[in-house]
């Protein structure tokens, strides 16, 4: 997973990015708020997100509000990263929209644990946001089957959006998933296939499989 780290401190940027390489992860490093900015605004940006609180041009919190306004914005699990330790700091950071707050006086093993938390929580979002897509595409091909459709009163054919005629089988195969079998009414077998037919019981269809 993609993480971006975003600190205007050079050591520390290059410390997290020390670990979170050999941790196994791959990292987009950043050294102030606008260019985590527009790091983030970019649909494919990393959902894995380390703000630094206190940085020139927008900071962390800053940031971190201006991302969740954004379409993809719930995708995103942030980590504010900061030397502020005032339980009220906290609270303005989850307010903000930030997932995590971690003190720069970190303890290694700590930080991989959350990061860990993190990553697991970034891949359900996007499984779920991926899962809602799904179902929004099918939602959208059933409602391409409601309304008026023309229909021939003689062959049957269905008239589509392009004022073409198609045969119903291939209309429903096109627009939805069903899987159409080809049967025999029992009239149409009478009238069809005299020589074969026998009445059926219960007026049973003639199908294959």
């Amino acid at each position: 997973m993609r993480i971006l780290i975003a600190d205007d401190g050079l050591t520390i940027r290059r410390l997290l990015e020390t670990y979170l390489t050999h941790w196994g992860y791959d990292v987009v490093p950043v050294s102030d708020g606008n260019e985590a900015w527009e790091v983030l605004k970019n649909p494919d940006a990393p959902r894995l997100v380390i703000l630094d609180w206190l940085m020139p041009g927008m900071d962390g919190v800053d940031v971190c509000r201006k991302v969740r306004q954004l379409k993809h914005g719930k995708l995103f699990y942030i980590i504010i990263f900061t030397s502020l330790e005032d339980k009220k700091d906290l609270v303005t950071a989850l307010e903000a929209g930030a997932d995590d707050f971690i003190i720069k006086n970190f303890d290694k093993d700590e930080l991989k644990a959350r990061i860990k938390v993190g990553e697991r929580v970034a891949r359900l979002k996007s499984e779920l946001d991926s899962r809602v897509r799904e179902l929004e595409e099918s939602a959208a091909h059933v409602k391409q089957l409601q309304g008026i459709l023309p229909i021939c009163m003689h062959c049957h054919k269905i008239r589509d959006d392009q004022e073409s005629w198609q045969r119903l089988d291939n209309y429903f195969a096109e627009h939805t998933d069903i899987l159409l079998s080809h049967c025999l009414c029992p009239e149409c077998y009478e009238k069809h296939y005299p020589e074969f037919f026998e009445p059926l019981p219960d007026k049973k269809n003639i199908c294959s499989d």
